[in-house]
């Protein structure tokens, strides 16, 4: 009779533990969107005076406020980075989580969940740009979050069914693909603008510049290639002839048709790394050096790339991806290193707690607008007084107060371990 002890595959897999770097820096993300932006551009106006000398002059708090600002069109701001470091996040945790699936439920499950939140998404994000509130055609179909849902979406059907090899391959052939589309596909002469085509309305004597865009479009014949203007290239037309509903920027949209094809690049950038900080094969400080190697050589290729193929984020360009990934990347690694290598965890708790309930705290922020709260504790004659005592005093008080507002929130549904999962 055999005396063997029972066998060790009886025993459930122990679960994969939380990345809490993770967490933190998705919630060090949405911190800046939630309110810390403000607080710096109202340290810029304190440090400026009661003149604004200081603040041309340059110094620490106007370089800071110049960096939370978008680039109008070419070029990178650390504020470019909101959007895209998030959608990497997307990427990287979605590794973890339909793995986990496939692994212990199969691939079905996990690509109807996949389509399930993804689509999910898309639809929150109609809502956020404010659904059904306006009559037709004045209802944005893409923003935000149908970008978020779209990039995952996407994403992670193509990693529920290739390896990371293949991965790599499609991301490449994204980014290649896209820039050939934008590069060489002809478009017609003319820029959709409000600059170029509201004066020609006004001489033509027409009131409804959009209808007149059509009429404009549609005569020009002359044709050009290799334009990355804004309203001047593939995506923007594209846009204009065949996105329905509301455009972001009257003519196009910054989270358009075209461009939604890289940012799905975006997210398999993500996937690399989530797929790197979850492998055995390396230990953990050779997992850091990697992810800012990596970051390091995506972001000069990126700006390489600029030189032929602008960093602009309306389009979200081949190089934009590389850039803002490689930047991505590089805080991922630093939040590793720190928060999971480490150990040092107290000092991010409330980003910790943004982190986890991220899209939950976005909308809130949309729906009930901790700034605007924070006008009925700080606002009124109590800013006035503090902006006239010294300037900017009064914002920085309004900024800190709805961060105080956010971080209250996130941590009471922390503490009752409330957490959207969609």
């Amino acid at each position: 009779m055999s005396t063997a002890a029972p066998s060790a595959q009886a025993e459930p897999k122990p679960a994969s533990p939380r990345l809490v770097s993770l967490d933190a820096l998705r919630g060090f993300d949405m911190f800046w969107i939630l309110g810390a932006d403000a607080l710096v551009h109202a340290l810029n106006k304190m440090s400026a005076g009661k003149g604004t000398a200081g603040a041309e002059a340059g110094g620490l708090f106007h370089f800071l406020a110049k960096q939370l600002e978008h680039k109008e069109w070419e070029g990178f701001a650390f504020y470019d980075l909101i959007f895209p470091l998030f959608v990497f996040m997307v990427g990287a945790a979605m590794v973890y989580s339909l793995t986990r699936t496939i692994e212990q439920e199969g691939r079905d499950v996990a690509v109807k969940r996949v389509l399930k939140r993804g689509l999910l998404l898309v639809i929150i994000g109609i809502f956020y740009s404010g659904g059904f509130r306006e009559k037709w055609p004045d209802i944005r179909l893409l923003g935000v979050l149908q970008r978020i849902g779209l990039a995952y979406m996407f994403g992670g059907l193509l990693f529920c069914y290739f390896k990371p090899k293949a991965l790599a391959g499609i991301c490449a052939g994204i980014l290649f693909g896209y820039w050939a589309i934008m590069s060489f596909v002809p478009i017609r002469d003319i820029q959709l603008s409000k600059e170029t085509l509201a004066p020609m309305a006004k001489e033509a004597g027409v009131t409804n510049n959009l209808a007149f865009a059509r009429t404009v479009f549609e005569n020009t014949t002359a044709t050009t290639t290799g334009k990355f203007a804004p309203g001047y290239n593939v995506s923007n037309h594209l846009d204009f002839q065949y996105l329905p509903g509301k455009k972001y920027d009257v003519y196009w949209d910054p989270e358009g048709i075209l461009s939604t094809l890289p940012a799905i690049a975006t997210c398999l950038l993500g996937a690399f790394a989530g797929l790197l900080l979850r492998s055995t094969n390396f230990c953990d400080h050779r997992k850091v050096i990697y992810l800012v190697a990596g970051g390091i050589a995506a972001a000069l290729i990126g700006w390489l790339w600029h030189m032929n193929f602008p960093v602009v984020k309306k389009i979200w360009s081949s190089s934009f991806v590389l850039v803002a990934g490689g930047y991505s990347a590089m805080l991922l690694g630093t939040f590793y290193l720190i928060v999971d290598v480490l150990k040092y965890q107290r000092w991010c708790r409330p980003f910790i707690w943004i982190g986890m309930n991220s899209i939950t705290v976005y909308l809130a922020n949309n729906l009930i607008g901790f700034r605007r709260q924070a006008d009925r504790f700080v606002g009124g004659d109590i800013r006035q007084f503090l902006n006239d005592s010294m300037p900017g005093l009064g914002d920085m008080a309004g900024a800190i107060m709805g961060l105080a507002l956010a971080t209250l929130f996130v941590w009471y549904l922390h503490r009752k371990k409330i957490f959207l999962r969609l």
